[in-house]
């Protein structure tokens, strides 16, 4: 594994058309991009996808954007863990769209270090909410990305935002309250 900032370069080499960059890439992010989709899939409810599908598809789609620019690893994994989001939501809405129904579910906002145990209804209603929250502040929603979906630290996601960590707990904190009360009142 090369050290963050030889991954750094390795995006900036990408982001300026060299193609041998994006293939030496993949290997040196693919354990971390694995983790993330685990994460994600850890609930167990989209049995029809698997690990490494999901990291090759949200990789895929990574690479196949030539407008976007990478400023490090961790600005790198903020847009895969969303990608990843997209796909399983993706997934949810058609999964969903066959099958009707689905429960209640509870997701601990005190830590950001949890799995993603929820299944295809309940990922669309979190998606819904998330929605909500970007349409009012598109910072608090993408601290929501980096925190929760990414497993960012708050050190992290403040470099990827250009915010102190101050700002980051405090829109973290924000967040969380937001969501909270969207997911209680669509339960």
């Amino acid at each position: 594994m090369l050290a963050t900032s030889d991954i750094t370069a390795l995006l900036a080499q990408a982001r300026n058309g060299d193609e041998r960059a994006v293939d030496r890439l993949l290997p040196q992010v693919y354990e971390r991009l694995r983790q993330l989709a685990h994460r994600y899939l850890a609930g167990g409810g989209h049995q029809t996808l698997s690990t490494t599908a999901l990291v090759h598809e949200a990789y895929l789609s990574l690479v196949n954007q030539r407008d976007a620019v990478w400023q490090d690893r961790a600005h790198f994994l903020g847009y895969a863990a969303t990608a990843m989001r997209h796909i399983l939501i993706d997934h949810a809405r058609r999964k969903s769209a066959q099958k009707r129904g689905g429960g209640q579910f509870a997701l601990d906002w005190h830590s950001a270090d949890i799995p993603v145990e929820c299944i295809a209804g309940e990922m669309v209603a979190l998606d819904a909410a998330l929605a909500a929250l970007g349409a009012l502040d598109q910072r608090l929603a993408k601290v929501v990305e980096l925190r929760f979906f990414a497993g960012l630290s708050v050190e992290e996601v403040a470099a990827v935002l250009g915010i102190t960590t101050r700002s980051v707990v405090r829109d973290w904190n924000k967040a969380r309250l937001f969501l909270h009360h969207a997911l209680e009142t669509t339960a």
